[in-house]
C-alpha cells in the first residue's frame, strides 16, 4: 500500500485554519476533565453575582447614611449590617476566583501535558527526510509557544472573556429594571463602539504581531543554528560574519516590535476614549436623576461603581483579544506539526517482525532515489545469510550509507508521490518484507554505530546505557571494556559521570565513536550495522577494537560499510559499490585475485597513498 508523502521542499503551506476550527481541535483535550470544566464555571458566575452585589450594597449603605431625625438605631446598627455584608461579598469575590483557578487548575495542566506530549511522541515518529529539513530553532519556538498558548487561551477566555460577558448581561438587566432604558442604550452603544473599534484595529494590526513572531524566529533559529556549529565558525573565523547576520536579523525584529507598540498605542487611545464618553454620559444622567429627586445619591454612587467595574476588565479587551488571536495562531502552528503527514507509516494491522535467532537479510533488486531526477541505487540484490557478515565498500557517494537508511526503515523503497522518494524491490528479514511489519520491531532488532556519532549532553554513562536504558552501571562498564574505553573512562575526575558536552563535543572523534560501539554492543541486537565504524580510531585503536567487533558479530547477521578494506578482510561477501551499482562481489581473496575494482583500492591502501 503506497505511503503518503512528506510535502516537496518549497511547496506552497496549507491554509491556516480558522479560530474555530483551532478550538475545536483543543476542545476534546480539555472534555477529559468536564466536571472540572463544569465546576469552574459555576464558581465564575458565583464570583461575579458576588462582584456584581458590591455595588448594589454600597448604593445601601450610602443611602442608609443619610441621617433623619430621630433615626439613631438606624444609623448605628443598619450600616453595620452592610458594612459586614459588602466586605463579605467583595471576601466572596476573591473566594470564588481563587477556586474557580484552583479547580480549572488541573484541566488546563494536563491539557497542556498531553499536547505537548503528544507532538514531542508525533516529531520522532516524523520521517527522516521532515528532520533533515527542518530548522531546530524556529520548531522548538513554534512548540513553545504553542503549549503557552494553551494556557493562555484558556486563561484568558474562561478567566476575562466570559466572566466580563456575564457581568454585561446582570449589569445591564439591573440598570433596565431599576432606572430606565436610556442607561442600556449607553452602555449598549458604548460597548458596540468599544468591542467594533478593539477588533478592527487588532485584525488590522495582526499582521505587524505576526511578521515580529516570524522575525522573532528566524533570529532565534539563526542564533541557535550558529551557537550549533561553533566549531564552523570558529574554523574559519567568521564571528563577526555571523554576529552581523544575527543583527540584521535584531534590527528587522527591531523595526517589526516598534511598529506593533505604535500601532497598540492607537489602539489604547481609542479604547480610552469611547470609556470616557460613556461614562461621562452615564454620570450626567444619574446627576440629572439625583437633581430632579427620580434617583438617591446611593443611586448616583452605584451607576458609577457599576461603570468602573464593568470598564476596567474592557479595558483590557484588547490586549485579551490580541492575546487571545496570538494564543490561536501559536496553537494552530503546533497543531500544524501535529498534522504532518507520515512519510514512513506501519500499514493498518501491521505485526511485529518475527525472530527465532540471528535472521537472514535481503535485499532483492531494490532501486531508491530521495529525488525522482536523480536516482541513488540502481536494483541492488544481495543476500546476509543468518549469522554472516557482508560488506559493503565503494567511494563516497556510491549509496553505501542508504543501504543502511532503508534497513532501518528510514526511507521506504516504494513508490511515493512526487517530489518525494521513489524506489521498487524489496528488502526481507527472515523472509518477511520490512513494509509489512511494524517499524518499531525492525528497529528493535538493528543495532548500528554510525560513521558521525552524536551524542547526548549527558553523562558517559547515559550515552552508554542509551542502547539498553535499563542495564545498571556494571553493564555499562562492562560494554566500555568491550569497546576499549573503560580507561580511558577511568582516568576522568568525574569517571562515568562526565558530561560529553552538546553532540559530545568534549569527546574526540575516536572517543565517541568508542562510546557508540559500547552502546551497541549493550543493546545486543541479532542485526549488527557498522557504518565506518572505525574510521574515527587511530591505526593501534582500531586493531584493538577489531577484536570486538568480530566478536560483537558473531552469531549475529551484520552489515559493514567501510572505507579501510582492512576492516572486511574477513567477510564472507564483500561487495563493491559504484555509482548504486554493485560492480564487483566475492570474497576477499577473490577479488583481488580477480584484479578489478577492489584489488585496485586495496593495492592504494596497502601502499598507504589513500
Amino acid at each position: 500500500m503506497p505511503l503518503p508523502a512528506a510535502p516537496a521542499p518549497g511547496a506552497a503551506p496549507a491554509p491556516r485554519r480558522s479560530d474555530w476550527a483551532t478550538l475545536s481541535r483543543l476542545l476534546p483535550y480539555l472534555w477529559q476533565y468536564k466536571w472540572r470544566v463544569g465546576f469552574a464555571l459555576a464558581f465564575m458566575v458565583g464570583a461575579k453575582m458576588a462582584n456584581v452585589g458590591v455595588p448594589l450594597l454600597l448604593k445601601e449603605l450610602v443611602d442608609a447614611m443619610t441621617i433623619k431625625p430621630g433615626s439613631v438605631e438606624a444609623l448605628l446598627v443598619v450600616p453595620l449590617g452592610l458594612i459586614v455584608a459588602y466586605g463579605l461579598l467583595r471576601l466572596s469575590t476573591t473566594v470564588f476566583t481563587e477556586l474557580r483557578e484552583l479547580v480549572f487548575a488541573k484541566a488546563t495542566e494536563g491539557a497542556t501535558r498531553s499536547i505537548a506530549l503528544q507532538v514531542f511522541g508525533h516529531l520522532h515518529a516524523l520521517s527522516l527526510r521532515f528532520h533533515l529539513e527542518r530548522q531546530t530553532g524556529g520548531m522548538t519556538r513554534d512548540i513553545e509557544r504553542g503549549t503557552r498558548g494553551v494556557q493562555s487561551l484558556i486563561s484568558y477566555s474562561l478567566y476575562s472573556i466570559f466572566p466580563t460577558l456575564i457581568e454585561v448581561i446582570m449589569v445591564l438587566t439591573l440598570l433596565g429594571t431599576k432606572f430606565d432604558m436610556g442607561y442600556v442604550w449607553i452602555t449598549l452603544v458604548a460597548l458596540v463602539l468599544y468591542v467594533t473599534f478593539t477588533v478592527t484595529v487588532t485584525e488590522w494590526r495582526t499582521k505587524f504581531r505576526r511578521e515580529m513572531n516570524e522575525l522573532e524566529s528566524t533570529s532565534q533559529t539563526r542564533a541557535i543554528d550558529s551557537l550549533l556549529n561553533y566549531e564552523t565558525v570558529k574554523y574559519f573565523n567568521n564571528e563577526a560574519f555571523e554576529a552581523r547576520r544575527y543583527d540584521e536579523a535584531l534590527e528587522k525584529l527591531r523595526r517589526a516590535r516598534i511598529k506593533s507598540q505604535t500601532t497598540l498605542s492607537l489602539l489604547n487611545a481609542g479604547q480610552q476614549l469611547v470609556i470616557a464618553i460613556a461614562l461621562v454620559l452615564m454620570l450626567w444622567r444619574a446627576t440629572q436623576g439625583v437633581a430632579e429627586g427620580r434617583m438617591t445619591l446611593g443611586d448616583l454612587v452605584m451607576v458609577n461603581a457599576f461603570m468602573i467595574q464593568l470598564y476596567i476588565p474592557l479595558g483590557f479587551l484588547g490586549v485579551l483579544y490580541r492575546e487571545i488571536k496570538q494564543s490561536l495562531t501559536d496553537l494552530d502552528k503546533m497543531f500544524v506539526l501535529l498534522e504532518k503527514e507520515r512519510e514512513i507509516a506501519d500499514q493498518p494491522g501491521a505485526q511485529d517482525l518475527v525472530l527465532d535467532g540471528p535472521p537472514s537479510v535481503q535485499f532483492e533488486n531494490v532501486r531508491f532515489s530521495y529525488e525522482p531526477a536523480r536516482e541513488i541505487l540502481h536494483g541492488i540484490s544481495f543476500h546476509i545469510p543468518a549469522g554472516k557478515t557482508v560488506a559493503v565498500v565503494g567511494p563516497s557517494g556510491s549509496g553505501k550509507s542508504t543501504l543502511a537508511r532503508l534497513l532501518y526503515r528510514f526511507y521506504d523503497v516504494s513508490n511515493h508521490e512526487p517530489g518525494g522518494p521513489h524506489g521498487g524491490g524489496r528488502i526481507l528479514i527472515n523472509g518477511q518484507d520490512i513494509r509489512e511489519v511494524t517499524q518499531s520491531s525492525v528497529r528493535q532488532a538493528i543495532g548500528i554505530v554510525p560513521q558521525d556519532t552524536v551524542l547526548f549532553n549527558d553523562t558517559i554513562e547515559y550515552n552508554i546505557l542509551y542502547g539498553r536504558p535499563e542495564a545498571g552501571h556494571e553493564a555499562a562498564v562492562a560494554a566500555a571494556q568491550a569497546a576499549h574505553i573503560h580507561s580511558f573512562i577511568q582516568k576522568l575526575p568525574l569517571g562515568y559521570a562526565t558530561t560529553v558536552g552538546e553532540r559530545g563535543l568534549k569527546l574526540s572523534g575516536g572517543e565517541k565513536q568508542r562510546v557508540a560501539i559500547a552502546r551497541t554492543l549493550l543493546k545486543n541486537p541479532p542485526i549488527v550495522i557498522f557504518d565506518e565504524a572505525t574510521s574515527a580510531l587511530d591505526s593501534a585503536n582500531e586493531r584493538a577494537i577489531q577484536a570486538e567487533l568480530k566478536s560483537a558479530a558473531r552469531n549475529k547477521t551484520s552489515l559493514v560499510i567501510a572505507h579501510r578494506l582492512s576492516t572486511v578482510v574477513d567477510a564472507h561477501e564483500i561487495l563493491v559499490l559504484v555509482n548504486g551499482e554493485i560492480v564487483e562481489r566475492g570474497t576477499h581473496s577473490q577479488l583481488v585475485s580477480a584484479g578489478g575494482v577492489y584489488a585496485g583500492m586495496w593495492a592504494l591502501q596497502q601502499s598507504g597513498t589513500d
